[in-house]
């Protein structure tokens, strides 16, 4: 009898503990297929755009609409669609990209599909309207080679509604563009890493890395924004910034021959940090940096990362993209789980660095990811002219116009609730 009045006052505490590890466990359920999801945080997402708050400059409306996740949707082709936003002979477009006048099989379907969100749509931005509504505007991308794709893309969109075009570089831009009529400058800031980096050698008298038998690499100091762009931040009223390609990029820093080896403080992080880890580092000091320095009004887009398409080994090793059409659903996921942790994985890798880094920072997302990674057919592909199949930048015309049709959708949205 007394036993049995142990065990009944035992009851409810196992049970108690049964129902917290249950809880336990789920909870470790949950975070998982969160961290694998390719759509950015909910806090992240973009309010839809309507007529009505377009026209009245109100909120009224934007505040009713439920979020539009326009990372969210499908490819829908239509063959009878005719591009006439530019073609192919804008000059500014890079030769490797111009996949029209390269020949590429498929160059001129490219532009016939169009993404149409689940909820919401995404139409082509009116150049001329935009030139008007960004009257005495200067926009900056800051990033590496597939931020110039994007700015590329935007340029050749707005001459084409105004031809009226004077070179000029804002300090440190590789490429930049004033619209005379409009006081519109556009700009592209060439940057891998963000922060500033170059060649290490280890030094005759000795020192910390080369203790630790460090002879060479490359220097990455955290705190420091690459010379490029560090002025750009007070010249901008609006930023898109990209990085990641670099990060996962072993033929350039090779974790043995040419490691990076990250310095804060003008001293060596010790121990020494993976890349991964330095992108961390490296974000944190870089929004700190750009929020600093920015005008008040400023408008901070950061864009996700544009995935790669190699298929049977990266480009290296005999990797090669040619698709002619897009990727069904579960061939993207094949593709770029971070489960599967195939060639092309970085995408959703560097995407969960970014996402870990600008919460609670006042960044805005520009989510391209998903949509680009059923694009497997919009690569310059061998039709880019290097020794090896180009499946990381994209055609243009082509996807990058989407792109920028997705960021002005969002920037007049907030040009609305503000």
């Amino acid at each position: 009898m007394a036993a049995t009045k142990k065990l009944s006052s035992f009851f409810p505490l196992l049970s108690l503990l049964c129902f917290i590890s249950i809880f336990f466990l789920l909870s470790l359920s949950r975070n998982a297929s969160i961290s694998s999801s390719p759509t950015h945080p909910q806090f992240l997402r973009f309010k839809p755009i309507t007529a009505a708050n377009v026209t009245t400059g109100s909120d009224t409306d934007a505040s009713e609409e439920s979020p539009c996740d326009y990372s969210d949707g499908s490819w829908i082709y239509d063959p009878d669609f005719r591009f006439d936003r530019y073609d192919s002979s804008c000059k500014e477009i890079f030769k490797g990209w111009n996949c029209i006048l390269n020949n590429k099989s498929n160059a001129r379907d490219i532009v016939k599909w169009r993404w149409k969100p689940r909820n919401c749509n995404l139409p082509p931005f009116d150049p001329l309207k935009f030139l008007q509504t960004y009257k005495d505007t200067n926009i900056g991308f800051v990033g590496d080679s597939l931020n110039r794709n994007m700015f590329v893309s935007l340029f050749c969109t707005l001459k084409r509604a105004s031809s009226e075009v004077k070179k000029w570089r804002p300090a440190g831009a590789d490429r930049g563009f004033t619209f005379l009529q409009y006081n519109l400058t556009i700009a592209y800031h060439r940057t891998n890493l963000l922060a500033r980096y170059g060649r290490w050698s280890a030094n005759g008298n000795g020192g910390k890395l080369e203790a630790l038998g460090y002879g060479e690499g490359y220097r990455v100091d955290i705190d420091i924004p690459d010379g490029t762009w560090e002025k750009a931040t007070s010249f901008h009223d609006i930023l898109i910034f990209n990085t990641g390609h670099w990060w996962w990029a072993p033929s350039k820093f090779d974790p043995v021959k040419s490691p990076m080896l990250f310095f804060e403080k003008g001293q060596p992080v010790l121990p020494p940090i993976p890349p991964d880890d330095g992108l961390d580092k490296v974000l944190k000091h870089m929004i700190q940096f750009v929020e600093k320095t920015t005008k008040s009004s400023a408008i901070k887009l950061f864009r996700t990362q544009s995935p790669r398409h190699f298929e049977g080994g990266d480009w290296d090793q005999g990797g090669s993209c040619q698709r002619s059409q897009p990727l069904l659903p579960e061939q993207v996921e094949d593709i770029f789980s971070v489960k599967n942790n195939g060639t092309n994985v970085e995408a959703r890798l560097v995407n969960q660095h970014l996402y870990k880094a600008l919460e609670g920072s006042n960044f805005h997302f520009l989510d391209i990811t998903h949509m680009s990674e059923f694009r497997a057919d919009a690569h310059p592909s061998s039709a880019g002219g290097k020794k090896h199949d180009d499946c990381m930048h994209w055609c243009l015309p082509g996807i990058t116009d989407t792109w920028n049709d997705l960021l002005v959708t969002h920037l007049n949205g907030l040009k609305v609730r503000n």
